[in-house]
């Protein structure tokens, strides 16, 4: 997978079943090129759901694995064609060579402007900052301004209702867990009302840090 083809929202399925991954799946008809799909892998039989959800979607939607931790996470993820691993701490380089030879995309995640830098000189391709809201907004401003423009994005803590101030002050990505759609919808299998939920988040944003 290209970094130009990765899209601006990935949506982080942690524990979800896979009738409520394959919703949210099917919910996504047409907005494939705004939002990606991360299945953590502390998710119960996290690899075979998916390698069966790349089978089935992975043609228009990318689908790549949350929560990679160490070099076997990176491998197993890998084999069971995720597009993309997203940590939730930095990746040694190892993992990034890896992820590099196989031609999956690598977001390790980093809170300070020394963890991201590394990332960077060691292949990342996007850095994952985490806790976004602990740090704020600001943070990916001020952070940019003697860094220069990186591909960073936001994950926890990511709304609807905050993902603009996020892309205003230059946050190239988000990531959005359980805040993303109504408990209800998932428990229900509404995969109208999910795609409802998607369509707001992007209102919600149109235009701003494009």
């Amino acid at each position: 997978m290209k970094l130009k083809d990765y899209p601006r929202f990935t949506i982080i399925m942690r524990g979800y079943t896979f009738q409520q991954a394959d919703a949210i799946l099917k919910a996504m008809k047409s907005l494939e090129n705004d939002f990606a799909v991360e299945m953590t892998l502390n998710t119960p039989d996290v690899l075979s759901q998916i390698k069966q959800l790349t089978e089935k979607y992975g043609k228009t939607i990318h689908i790549g694995a949350g929560t990679v931790r160490t070099m076997k996470d990176v491998k197993e993820a890998v084999q069971a064609g995720a597009e993309f691993l997203l940590g939730p701490h930095i990746f040694t380089k190892e993992m990034l060579n890896y992820a590099k030879q196989h031609g999956v995309l690598a977001v390790p995640a980093a809170m300070t402007p020394s963890e991201i830098n590394e990332m960077f000189d060691l292949g990342a391709d996007i850095v994952k900052i985490f806790p976004a809201s602990v740090v704020s907004p600001r943070f990916f401003k001020d952070v940019q301004a003697p860094l220069g423009k990186l591909p960073l994005m936001g994950v926890g803590g990511i709304s609807v209702e905050n993902a603009q101030a996020f892309f205003e002050n230059g946050a190239s990505y988000l990531g959005l867990g359980s805040g993303m759609f109504n408990k209800s919808d998932l428990e229900s299998l509404d995969s109208d009302k999910l795609a409802e939920s998607m369509q707001k988040l992007l209102s919600k944003v149109e235009g701003v840090g494009v």
